[in-house]
């Protein structure tokens, strides 16, 4: 297979895709340009802040992202590039896209709320509280995974203790580019430049940063890098919106433009050969392609993360509602291209039956550099900046799901009924806002120092369930207002399948461990607890979500909502 033919072909079927399915669901749920948004009703500076639509944008890709759609589809590359493909595609269009434009669609017409919210309409407080307790167990594990990753990115020392310059570099420039997007973030706020002054602010700035990180890199330890990025993350989840989420997505949109195109470029130029076999088998060492594949690639094709983004922090942004299907739908199907990318870099430099050592973000960023090197790139600056754009990807998604988990814990204590003013002592620690996300953080980084490969089957099939969770809420909200939803039915049903599947395979496997005494207690027995919790409490709330939507009768119809 030709590179070029693959990434064309893609191009072609995702832009129809958009174009097609996606204004198709746009005029089927009813979104309207003239209906006042929650972020125009109930705007206070720090969740709900009426933003442009390319601001947005960037928030929103750059979170759901991260270093998903590099990861997934290289380690997922086993069983062939035909499937990985497929799945990309398929599922990008008919089961991510939809669920992203789905939650985004829902949060916006019930005031901003999350899609734990809208659980908590339609099928009750119970099952709130359960996918609330869910998605803070998710959150855990999404922390967990990427901080390792993002740690190994900034890690300065090699295995044989040598320096890593790029590492180094990138390290430097990331910590420069988080100072810039803070001040960035005051100019925008209070100096209130026009969108081209804005963006030539950003583009100077960033481009600042880089050479500031090639000329001054960093060396840290890994494992020192660990506690920085948590520190980070601990400050970023708790500050407004506007001090630094909105800035730094909105630098780290060029950012992440630049490695897309830069990507693109570099494959025209190079014309990799795809050197990956079409099919290797159902199984492969081991592992079975049902459920794995679909696990494994999440980001990319079908991310339940997405569903908690788009409901929990871009829904409070959205200006007007047309902007809902860009910033959802459309950013989703750019998330599948960058995975496409990932497939060919990864079949690029596939050789003697192998990937290259190293982990997905650096054979990724080692393919594109190689690429870049015939246009006369030098290889250290192309491959800093797509090692940059990596970390930025994965940075962008820790402060939006510690946030996420922050406020899911915080909102487990208390409902729509509570009088915060006459909380008790032990409500108002747990409801606390610092307190909430450094207990979260704490569970987190007791999980990372396992490594991401450890985590990431488990982050993967809990991610894929939140997802059927999510398209559940989604295809009740429709129902109950009224709207053609029965596309949600066969991505909802094939998720929960795929998901339960794959968490049963991993209690068995470690209740085989168990059994053989090859069993450790911080890492395996961490895993089988969330394990065992994240299948009971999905089925509790699968189930609960099925009768409401097919066995429910007389319900009435939220009209309000519709």
């Amino acid at each position: 297979m030709n590179g070029i033919f693959m990434l064309v072909l893609s191009i072609v079927v995702l832009v129809g895709a958009y174009m097609i399915y996606g204004r198709y669901l746009a005029r089927k749920w009813g979104v309207d340009s003239k209906r006042k948004t929650p972020a125009l009703e109930m705007e206070d500076g720090v969740d709900y802040v009426p933003t442009s639509r390319q601001v947005v944008f960037g928030h929103q890709f750059a979170s759901i992202a991260g270093a998903g759609p590099i990861n997934g589809p290289i380690q997922a590359a086993i069983f062939g590039w035909v499937p990985v493909l497929l799945w990309v595609l398929v599922g990008g269009i008919f089961i991510g896209a939809v669920q992203d434009f789905g939650s985004i669609f829902a949060s916006v017409r019930n005031k901003g709320r999350s899609i734990g919210y809208v659980i908590e309409l339609y099928v009750g407080k119970l099952g709130k509280r359960l996918f609330l307790l869910f998605v803070w167990l998710f959150s855990i594990l999404v922390i967990a995974a990427f901080a390792d990753i993002v740690a190994g990115t900034f890690n300065g020392y090699n295995a044989d203790l040598s320096t890593n310059l790029i590492n180094g570099a990138t390290a430097t420039t990331s910590a420069a580019f988080i100072a810039v997007a803070v001040g960035l973030g005051f100019f925008i706020r209070y100096r209130k430049p026009t969108n081209m002054t804005a963006t030539v602010v950003a583009i100077l700035a960033l481009l600042a940063c880089i050479a500031f990180g090639l000329t001054f890199p960093l060396y840290i330890s890994k494992s020192l890098w660990l506690y920085l990025v948590f520190a980070y993350i601990m400050v970023a989840s708790v500050v407004p919106v506007w001090a630094l989420l909105q800035p730094r997505d909105y630098l780290n949109s060029f950012l992440l433009v630049f490695m897309i195109a830069a990507a693109v470029v570099g494959i025209f130029v190079a014309n990799p050969t795809i050197n990956l076999p079409a099919f290797s088998g159902f199984v492969v060492n081991g592992q079975q392609m049902f459920p794995i594949l679909f696990v494994t690639i999440a980001c990319g094709a079908v991310s339940g993360f997405h569903s908690l983004v788009s409901s929990g922090t871009a829904s409070k942004q959205i200006r007007n509602e047309k902007d809902m299907l860009p910033i959802a739908y459309g950013a989703m199907l750019l998330e599948s291209l960058v995975a496409v990318i990932s497939l060919i870099c990864a079949g690029a430099v596939f050789s003697n039956g192998a990937l290259p050592s190293g982990t997905p973000p650096q054979i990724f960023a080692m393919a594109v550099a190689g690429f870049l090197s015939k246009t006369g790139i030098p290889t250290l600056a192309s491959n800093t900046i797509i090692t940059l754009a990596i970390s930025a990807f994965a940075l962008t998604s820790l402060d939006s799901v510690a946030r996420i988990g922050r406020l899911s814990f915080q909102e487990l204590f208390m409902d729509s009924s509570t009088d915060e003013e006459k909380m008790g002592p032990l409500q108002t620690l747990l409801t606390n806002k610092y307190f909430a996300t450094i207990v979260t953080l704490i569970f987190g980084y007791m999980l990372s120092i396992n490594g991401y490969a450890k985590i990431w089957p488990l982050f993967g099939s809990a991610n894929q369930l939140v997802s059927a969770l999510a398209l559940c809420a989604i295809a009740i909200f429709l129902k109950k207002t009224g709207k053609k939803g029965s596309m949600i039915w066969i991505p909802m049903f094939f998720m929960l399948g795929v998901t339960f599947t794959a968490l049963f395979q991993i209690i068995i496997v470690r209740f085989t461990r168990l059994a053989s005494g090859n069993f450790t207690l911080l890492t395996d027995g961490m895993q089988l607890v969330f394990a065992l919790l994240l299948v009971g409490l999905g089925l509790i709330i699968a189930i609960k979500s099925i009768r409401t939507l097919f066995f429910e009768k007389g319900a009435k119809e939220q009209k309000a909502a519709a």
